[in-house]
């Protein structure tokens, strides 16, 4: 019975079946082995509803299509550039700070480096880079914001770990928020070791002079958007208002500035935009469901229980497991989009992860940075296929390039896996 399963589901991936339907066919399957009734995959489906954290998904998405929408791209290219120009490598950096910004507010590489890419591609070459780097650096910096809040996948970590924990007992040991503070650190280290090494390949390029008055310019040209991260994080951190609060009060901001005030987007065009948005937001929200159904039929079988027996049994050192989980994450972020890996991987990884006396935060940023690099890792990762369509260069050109931003990201990357306390030390104060 359990083999029949198995080759359907495979006839069904190989079919092309939206992933959804292939993660609820499992847990259907699953169900019926155990003589279960069908009406609790319904019912697990409907109890994902009942969490507080899922109504900032749809608003913080929104936000992001409203703002991919308006000029803020241009206008916070101008106020970075002011501020970072004169500086060795400047605009590379204005670049890789632009970059984490803007993805972490719309919520996706892709939509980075379409909207990004046609301003800062050119103005790289005119600069003085070398067309090679500049495609490198614009394939790869599109994910860099992934580990700032309000991006979409650290939420969706958040959902998903929380409800998990509770089930493992370890819920006061992980709060939503704590995933947000978790990723400041390592972000900063991965641009600060990205920066370093541009300024140390490029620093014979001329660079501009500092005008103040430039900045002050930029600043006033910018000046509804500046108050945008003072809303979230010190909404979020000052723990004042809840993160759905947060969301909400954002969006409604974006929305007043964007349409009314700087009048970017006109009214006519929000309601396709909000279709996109919630589009976006309804195929998230269906493979979480269907993973949710999925991953309590799971903890019924306690496959968890027998994954980590059967890991530990062949490796008991922590540290060799997090070699192992790293490198089964990037070829896992190099297959799957990012959605789809938090939702199905999770449920097996937390509880083995918990047991190696991995903290769940830790874990987060491990999964996260992991499958950051899986966008511009071959076979199927999403940057090269966006960037070889926006650029019309073949994804072997864009994947030469990327290397040497993929080999200093591995390398933050191992740094923050072995040093948990770059994740977690907010937690000892």
């Amino acid at each position: 019975m359990i083999f029949l399963c198995i080759i359907a589901l495979v006839i069904m991936v190989v079919a092309g079946a939206p992933l959804y339907t292939v993660i609820l066919t499992g847990a259907i399957f699953g169900y019926l082995a155990e003589d279960i009734p069908l009406s609790i995959v319904a019912v697990e489906m409907l109890g994902l509803a009942e969490t507080p954290l899922l109504v900032a998904l749809p608003l913080f998405t929104f936000t992001g299509y409203l703002l991919a929408a308006s000029k803020t791209s241009q206008r916070l290219l101008r106020l970075i550039q002011a501020l970072f120009g004169w500086a060795p490598g400047g605009l590379a950096i204005v670049g890789f700070l632009l970059c984490a910004i803007f993805t972490a507010l719309t919520g996706a590489s892709g939509v980075t480096i379409v909207a990004l890419g046609a301003i800062l591609f050119p103005m790289l070459l005119k600069a003085g880079y070398s067309e090679k780097f500049s495609l490198g650096h614009i394939t790869t910096s599109g994910s860099l914001g992934l580990l700032l809040v309000p991006s979409i996948p650290l939420i969706l970590y958040g959902i998903v770990a929380l409800q998990v924990a509770t089930q493992l007992g370890v819920e006061e040991k992980f709060s939503v928020t704590d995933i947000f503070v978790a990723g400041l650190v390592p972000l900063f280290l991965m641009v600060a070791a990205l920066s370093l090494w541009t300024v140390v390949q490029h620093r014979k390029l001329p660079t501009t002079s500092f005008e103040p008055k430039e900045v002050w310019l930029a600043m006033k040209q910018c000046k509804w958007e500046l108050p945008l991260p003072l809303l979230i994080l010190g909404g979020i951190y000052a723990g004042i208002i809840t993160i759905s609060e947060v969301a909400a009060i954002t969006a409604l901001y974006v929305l007043i500035v964007e349409v009314l005030i700087y009048k970017d987007v006109p009214l006519k065009k929000l309601p396709s935009i909000i279709q996109e948005s919630m589009v976006m937001v309804g195929s998230i929200i269906l493979i979480l469901g269907s993973a949710w159904a999925l991953t309590n039929y799971f903890v019924d079988i306690q496959i968890a229980e027998h994954l980590f027996k059967f890991i530990n049994d062949q490796i008991s050192n922590p540290l060799v497991f997090l070699i192992l989980l790293n490198i089964f994450l990037l070829i896992v972020g190099a297959l799957l989009d990012i959605f789809s890996a938090i939702v199905i991987l999770v449920p097996l990884l937390l509880p083995v992860a918990v047991r190696y006396g991995i903290h769940p935060v830790h874990l987060g940023i491990i999964l996260i940075a992991n499958l950051q690099i899986g966008y511009f890792t071959p076979p199927v990762g999403m940057n090269l296929f966006i960037a070889s369509y926006r650029f019309k260069r073949s994804i072997l050109d864009l994947y030469i390039a990327s290397i040497p931003f993929m080999l200093i990201l591995l390398a933050v990357l191992i740094l923050i896996t072995y040093v948990p306390f770059l994740s977690t030390w907010f937690l000892h104060f």
